[in-house]
């Protein structure tokens, strides 16, 4: 996969390409997503922008991972995702096949037993400022967190 970069604060990726491939698997991974997220954020401060706070880019981080596995786990995979800069914060988004909506699930299934996974939507959530999902023309959808880091 190869990562595109658009502009001096935006990386854009139309799957299956992206950072640094892994010969012959042609799928976008949550560490790719990372990968673009931590590059646009520590690239700014290179620039001479101002410092991001460390805890708050570990929040991006895990934003930007828990979009990827949902995409791949709930969504048919990722067609593309953006990472971009938006003044104080980084905007990710991911955009898979699947129509669905994310959901919320109870920690305990229908016998009192305790579910394994539920918890990356609520996560996403929780450490993002905004989240919006919007469905796609051409079908599936297309979800946007932003999450301060500055």
């Amino acid at each position: 996969m190869r990562v595109n970069r658009t502009t001096d604060r935006t990386y854009a990726l139309d799957a299956p390409r992206g950072p640094d491939p892994d010969p012959g698997d042609g799928l976008c991974r949550p560490c790719d997503v990372r990968r673009a997220v931590w590059r646009a954020v520590t690239g700014r401060r290179g620039g001479g922008g101002r410092p991001y706070d460390e805890e708050a880019l570990g929040d991006a981080l895990l934003v930007a991972s828990e979009l990827t596995t949902n995409a791949i786990l709930h969504g048919g995979g990722v067609t593309s995702y953006d990472v971009d800069l938006d003044g104080p914060a980084v905007r990710v988004s991911v955009s898979d096949r699947s129509d669905r909506l994310p959901v919320v699930n109870t920690p305990l299934d229908e016998h009192g037993r305790t579910r394994t996974g539920g918890r990356g939507w609520p996560i996403v959530c929780r450490l993002a400022r905004d989240v919006q999902v919007c469905g796609l023309p051409s079908g599936g959808k297309r979800i946007t967190a932003v999450v301060p880091v500055y």
